[in-house]
């Protein structure tokens, strides 16, 4: 996260003349990079809003992206990362690993998918999610996984390790937005984070699309999320 937080602080302050940001805000990795922004260029930051991510990725989070990487890479045509054609195979399997995680066991349970005008939720694992990942480049899929396990602003040099300390750093209005349901970023993970941020605060997604929450396809999700926003921008 780090590393993305660089090459962008580069884009705005160097190629874009920006000295001071209104507000950062970011989905899922977007959240995590909202993070890493307050803790490492606190004075640029007034304002930032993640939703549906973390400051550092919990063990289970960790884990359950292990499970993803396996799925793709037991694939005998990935060859180690050095295919001639993508691992369709993988990327099917790993699209179906994703799937159980993406949204909540409500979600199912409701056959809400059948609101985004999938028939079945056959017809939702492939319609949805395999053409999610399909056309992705593995390797890149295993660079972003990689990245998202490795989150944690702790590790931002001067703070050495220490997470609590890092999230102490941060001066701005952070008023990060999980999701009730969401099976990778559960609230109780962003309500221990808010403790040590100044001026933290933590307002809850309700509802059953988990962390696709944030992902634009539930309007009352997206009227919740940017009223956070607009609220905070007002401040």
């Amino acid at each position: 996260m780090l590393d993305n937080i660089n090459a962008q602080h580069t884009l705005v302050t160097e190629h874009l003349g920006i000295e001071r940001l209104a507000l950062v805000t970011g989905w899922s990795m977007g959240a995590g990079q909202t993070y890493q922004w307050a803790v490492r260029h606190p004075e640029m930051v007034p304002k930032a809003v993640p939703f549906c991510g973390s400051a550092k990725t919990s063990l289970h989070n960790f884990v359950f992206l292990e499970g993803v990487q396996a799925a793709l890479t037991a694939d005998a045509g990935f060859r180690g990362g050095f295919y001639d054609t993508p691992p369709t195979t993988g990327l099917r399997a790993l699209a179906r690993v994703y799937a159980g995680w993406g949204f909540s066991q409500a979600f199912y349970w409701d056959e809400t998918f059948r609101e985004l005008g999938y028939s079945s939720l056959e017809d939702f694992l492939i319609g949805f999610w395999e053409d999610l990942f399909i056309g992705k480049d593995a390797n890149d899929l295993l660079c972003m996984l990689w990245t998202w396990q490795q989150a944690d602003v702790g590790r931002t040099p001067g703070y050495d390790g220490d997470l609590r300390k890092a999230l102490s750093a941060i001066r701005a209005r952070l008023c990060s937005v999980p999701a009730e349901k969401d099976l990778y970023f559960p609230p109780e993970d962003e309500q221990w984070s808010s403790q040590f941020i100044p001026g933290g605060e933590v307002r809850v997604i309700p509802g059953t699309w988990g962390h696709f929450a944030g992902g634009g396809a539930n309007p009352t999700d997206t009227a919740f999320i940017d009223g956070v926003l607009k609220e905070v921008l007002a401040s």
